[in-house]
């Protein structure tokens, strides 16, 4: 029987949302497996068995546990944001030569900085917001250049940041220089978007043995200004499942989403969301380390898809692992 490590934690400020989504896949994972938590943080990696921790070799993944050594065999990296949704653990993992269940270092980086993700995207003609590109807090920042290209409300969000914190959506010029500040305060680069005036839906994503699979659309309605951290995790939204739109426009995002997972080479479970505006979807952001707690919109799209979670990663399992 091999065992699969679940890493998380990680060293942003969703170490502690990361620790629950791991948690929800270790209770759900195949019978087959026997499923860890290993946590990754600055002081190191430790493995989690029968509710004590161990210390983790990372070099051969191994640890001494009560006299027995326990070898990981394969990984699932759940890390959100730094160092994991990025890419720096699966590239880390490749050099070790342990294989790991989730999109490779370079989708994982793309995927993670929304600027370059968004304009790959565009080069092969999905829509996106128009937006504009700080390269560092130094840069010089003209409010009514932006305003007068992007116009307002106008979305500031750090590119290469995987959580929610530093996102601002700003409705008065004056707000400008204050957001940027705090958005470059998550991330060394930072993305100025125009707003999209829509309905916000998202997908997910993952591939089985019979290819890829695209789950119920879900519905966002949120009371605050946009789905931030407290719309995310503190209950200020409806996520509803499946969303309030038509057939056709349905099956063109789920479309759209799986040509996505294809240019983009992702593997395991990926969400992409978007904005529709007059009937044309527009790419926000694509996860490849979507929320995986009990709260969260992925399994809540796998449940209304009629699977339990369990047989959801048992066929990313059997897609992935003989592949």
């Amino acid at each position: 029987m091999k065992n699969v490590g679940i890493i998380c934690g990680g060293f942003s400020s969703e170490y502690d949302i990361s620790v629950k989504s791991a948690c929800t896949i270790r209770d759900n994972f195949p019978d087959e497996f026997n499923a860890y938590l290993v946590y990754l943080s600055r002081d190191g990696w430790k493995v989690e068995v029968n509710d004590e921790t161990f210390v983790l070799n990372p070099v051969d993944f191994k640890a001494e546990v009560n006299g027995d050594t326990l070898k990981i065999d394969v990984a699932i990296v759940y890390v959100h944001g730094d160092p994991g949704e990025n890419g720096k653990v699966q590239a880390y993992l490749d050099m070790q030569q342990i294989p790991f269940i989730n999109s490779g270092p370079l989708a994982s980086e793309l995927s993670f900085d929304k600027w370059f993700c968004n304009q790959f995207l565009k080069g092969f003609g999905i829509h996106v917001a128009d937006s504009i590109y700080l390269r560092s807090a130094k840069d010089e920042v003209n409010d009514e250049q932006i305003v007068e290209q992007l116009g307002l409300p106008v979305f500031v969000k750090p590119c290469d940041s995987g959580s929610s914190y530093g996102i601002a959506r700003v409705d008065e010029k004056e707000g400008l220089k204050g957001a940027i500040k705090s958005a470059f305060a998550e991330g060394e680069t930072v993305i100025l978007e125009s707003f999209l005036d829509g309905t916000e839906v998202t997908c997910g994503v993952y591939k089985t043995k019979d290819g890829i699979q695209a789950l119920p659309l879900t519905e966002i309605v949120t009371e605050n200004a946009f789905f931030d951290f407290e719309a995310k995790y503190q209950g200020l939204s409806d996520e509803i499942t499946p969303a309030r739109i038509s057939e056709e426009l349905t099956l063109q995002v789920q479309e759209i989403s799986k040509e996505i997972y294809q240019l983009m080479q992702l593997r395991s479970i990926a969400r992409i969301d978007y904005m529709i505006v007059k009937g044309i979807p527009f790419v926000i952001e694509v996860n490849t380390t979507p929320g995986f707690s009990a709260e969260s919109i992925v399994p809540k799209m796998i449940n209304a898809s009629g699977q339990t979670i369990k047989q959801f990663w048992t066929d990313i399992v059997e897609a992935e692992l003989e592949a």
